[in-house]
């Protein structure tokens, strides 16, 4: 049984194990159905320009306060590296003060998602990434993040989408997704659509 066909075979056989290890670590063709399905690398084209933002903030979140500030300015936001990434840059201020801060948005093809990090301009860092997706018309990301050393999730959903307007809604949850706390709405009204620039 020295023919090539039998060498094939020979060879397949040996390397059997070896060609299974391998083919786990590769998505399986419904995970890559399901992607192609729903590629969502253009789900915030919807957002490239500058917006009036109307912002309220609850005061100490998660402490039981009912205290809301408002504040009002503007978002710009730019698409980076060919629509797979945008830049939002948020500058509001109001009554108790002012916030600046940067948000970066990378989609990510083989979950077919978004991860959204925030920058506060006051101190500088970076806040742990939520992560999600768009569906129906309706963004939501979830993440893990601290507030004063205690571990909370994080809610951050974008919705009432329109050509001129969106909504956006940050909560925390201290008890793992049970109740969540909106802490932040914000709504943003077109000044300039930088689609139409291009």
């Amino acid at each position: 049984m020295n023919t090539p066909v039998a060498s094939v075979l020979c060879l397949l056989v040996l390397a059997e194990p070896a060609l299974e290890r391998s083919m786990t670590v590769l998505p399986s063709r419904a995970s890559i159905a399901r992607a192609a399905a729903r590629d969502g690398r253009n789900d915030f084209d919807f957002e490239i320009g500058t917006w009036r933002t109307k912002l309220s903030r609850l005061v100490r979140p998660l402490s039981g306060s009912k205290t809301w500030v408002d504040y009002e300015g503007t978002s710009v936001v730019r698409r980076v590296l060919n629509g797979r990434a945008n830049l939002v840059e948020l500058t509001v201020e109001g009554p108790a003060g002012r916030i600046e801060g940067l948000s970066l948005r990378l989609y990510e093809p083989e979950p077919a998602r978004w991860t959204i990090h925030y920058a506060n301009i006051r101190d500088g860092l970076l806040t742990p990434p939520v992560s999600g997706r768009f569906e129906n018309g309706r963004g939501e990301f979830y993440g893990p993040d601290t507030l004063d050393g205690r571990p909370i999730l994080v809610r951050f959903v974008i919705s009432d989408i329109k050509p001129e307007s969106c909504r956006f809604e940050q909560a925390f949850s201290a008890d793992e997704g049970t109740t969540w706390e909106v802490n932040w709405i914000a709504t943003d009204t077109r000044v300039s659509d930088a689609r139409r620039e291009m």
